[in-house]
């Protein structure tokens, strides 16, 4: 019997705190994690093993999570790797620009998890229950 292949969940975020509490729900949730704290590294991350959805926080050490976006778009379409924006930053002009670099996506901190959850199944194409 063939076995499922997990799929790979990119987090780029910088404080440590969300991204152990994200970590911990995707791997309950049946997904492999890898995570970076800077916007440069996590690009990097993404050209060397192609996940299957990043998790993408827009207030970055190094380069905005747009500029994030954007490059990321230019490596992946948004059938091959969707992007969900998870950040504090909660105005609806913040929201449509992120939504114009790229994000298929945006959930706004603090969140709600059942929410999370069904948004990274949705983008995943997975079905999800009403």
């Amino acid at each position: 019997m063939a076995q499922t292949q997990r799929k790979k969940i990119l987090l780029i975020e910088d404080d440590g705190g969300v991204v152990e509490v994200l970590r911990k729900r995707l791997e309950q949730a049946g997904f492999d994690t890898h995570a970076e704290g800077r916007g440069a590294s996590g690009l990097s991350a993404a050209m060397q093993q192609r996940p299957d959805l990043v998790i993408l926080d827009l207030g970055l050490p190094d380069i905005s999570g747009y500029e994030v976006c954007h490059e990321l778009r230019k490596l992946y379409n948004r059938w091959d790797v969707p992007i969900l924006m998870l950040t504090g930053m909660d105005r609806p002009a913040d929201q449509l620009r992120g939504y114009a670099h790229g994000a298929d996506a945006y959930l706004t901190k603090p969140y709600e998890p059942a929410e999370l959850m069904k948004t990274i199944r949705l983008l995943l194409g997975e079905v999800v229950p009403a």
